[in-house]
């Protein structure tokens, strides 16, 4: 799959900027974003239910808007709102789903993969009595009984259990270990850790694609850890040092940048900030080292972004 200088507009939003990309055979690959990223958008022109404003979209070696009904047989989509009907059973949603597709002696493909999610014993209940996860494990049986070259997956486990959550991607993990090539979209960076790589993106930009751990290595310097109380007088005494680069509130932990601080050097320096905390009358119940997250990444990356247009915009003319 290739995206090529691609760009979308709604009127005057430009929800898609020029991007390029390239999602590998048999990877997993995440699309990473805040809302209003552009990142639905993406996955619509991928699938051809939206055309490019300009650039150009291959899926699957297939053009999505000239060769749709083609497409639509190598491709499973699970959008958001995946529409099961639940006046119908779970054989019976398996059943319309392989009829929509034309699928022949599609009932040993169905009894396949209704055991892979565990949903076996629930063959006869009505999708409407099927808690949040299994209607999601459901969906996902229906997206795959055609057996599809693409998996396309918007936010499948926003509103899901954790427990569910967990279960759906070790199925994920396990379809792709099996060679199918899975693009998706997720608001939970912990889950985007999973993926091969991750394309960052915001207002429609890309920020960068990488491995995931590639990406926490790129982080300069030392990463610490804090738990202090109270918090608000932390953050403010830690970004008032000058050897500190940035503070984000995560919970109840604060992760701290120490850019000039080699990571050989993290404990002591934790010890150093603890004592600097104490002394303005903050409680450390814990400092210590740690590694950044993709959501540290993925924050530093765009206020870099945005740090960058305002020099931009103060010089301009």
């Amino acid at each position: 799959m290739r995206l090529a200088e691609v760009s979308r507009r709604f009127g005057d939003l430009l929800a898609v900027d020029r991007l390029s990309l390239e999602v590998r055979r048999g990877e997993m690959f995440g699309l990473i974003g805040p809302d209003g990223a552009g990142k639905t958008t993406t996955l619509r022109m991928v699938l051809g239910i939206l055309a490019p404003g300009s650039g150009t979209v291959e899926t699957c070696g297939l053009s999505p808007t000239r060769e749709r009904r083609r497409l639509s047989d190598r491709v499973g989509y699970l959008s958001q709102r995946f529409s099961l009907y639940g006046d119908l059973s779970v054989d019976e949603n398996v059943a319309f789903f392989a009829e929509i597709h034309d699928v022949r002696d599609w009932k040993p493909r169905r009894d396949a993969l209704l055991d892979m999610v565990r949903m076996t014993p629930f063959r006869k209940r009505l999708a409407a009595r099927l808690s949040g996860g299994m209607k999601q494990k459901l969906a996902l049986v229906c997206t795959l009984v055609h057996t599809p070259e693409l998996l396309v997956l918007d936010e499948p486990t926003t509103g899901v259990d954790p427990v569910s959550r967990r279960d759906f991607w070790k199925l994920l993990s396990r379809l792709q270990r099996d060679g199918l090539t899975i693009l998706l979209t997720t608001p939970y960076l912990d889950e985007a850790e999973r993926c091969g790589r991750v394309a960052l993106m915001d207002h429609g930009a890309l920020l960068t694609v990488d491995a995931p751990g590639h990406l926490r290595s790129q982080v300069e310097g030392s990463f610490l850890e804090i738990v202090a109380r109270p918090r608000k007088a932390a953050v403010e005494s830690l970004r008032a040092r000058p050897d500190v680069g940035d503070v984000e509130v995560f919970g109840d932990r604060l992760h701290v940048n120490l850019p000039g601080v080699d990571p050989a050097q993290a404990p002591e320096a934790a010890r150093g900030l603890s004592r600097h905390l104490e002394t303005g009358g903050v409680t450390v119940m814990s400092a210590r080292p740690g590694l950044p997250s993709l959501e540290d990444v993925f924050i530093r990356r765009i206020r870099a972004r945005s740090e960058a247009a305002a020099g931009r915009s103060e010089v301009a003319p």
